[in-house]
């Protein structure tokens, strides 16, 4: 309910407590619920955590860098600093770091050889697969106690879901937030 004062939930200090779906005041159950799920696997104190407790050894935004990179392949520093929604000088220290650490190397753009991209090497894809392995860590363990077929169910809702959600994602761009 909102403005009720919540026992953090575990793993959480007070002042970190995730939020749950009555937390946010959408009419939308729906919203409500996808909103505190991003806002807590997106969480940099979960992240770290996980990161930390798994023997990783890298940090959260080298994580989220090599998640996009072995998604889209070679990508420029400024399209990486917008999707992972840091600065120009901040993606330029996690670069620094996977490259140093040969996860990563730069190259000139194919289509502009002014321009650099960045893409991983050997290394840095498996230790980007290392990242997806947590993540089928996380979810198997959310759905252990869901049968098979629900698994299967909300999976088809979910993939229709976010292709309908890009869809309108791509034509609320076009158009602005107008209903």
């Amino acid at each position: 309910m909102p403005g009720e004062v919540r026992p953090p939930a575990p793993g959480w200090d007070a002042g970190a407590c995730p939020p749950g779906a009555g937390d946010f005041p959408y009419r939308s159950k729906l919203l409500s619920s996808l909103s505190a799920l991003i806002l807590l696997w997106n969480s940099p104190v979960l992240q770290g955590e996980i990161l930390a407790k798994s023997g990783e050894a890298l940090d959260q935004p080298a994580h989220q860098a090599l998640r996009h990179l072995l998604a889209w392949g070679a990508t420029r520093p400024s399209v990486l600093a917008e999707v992972i929604g840091t600065s120009a000088s901040n993606v330029s220290k996690i670069i620094g770091r996977l490259d140093r650490d040969g996860l990563i190397e730069r190259d000139t753009d194919g289509q502009d050889r002014r321009a650099a991209v960045i893409r991983l090497t050997v290394r840095g894809e498996a230790a980007a697969r290392g990242v997806y392995v947590l993540g089928d860590r996380m979810i198997a363990e959310v759905l252990e106690g869901w049968s098979p077929g629900d698994v299967r169910r909300y999976t088809v809702l979910t993939d229709r879901f976010v292709t309908d959600a890009i869809t309108s994602a791509a034509r609320m761009r076009e158009r602005g937030l107008r209903p």
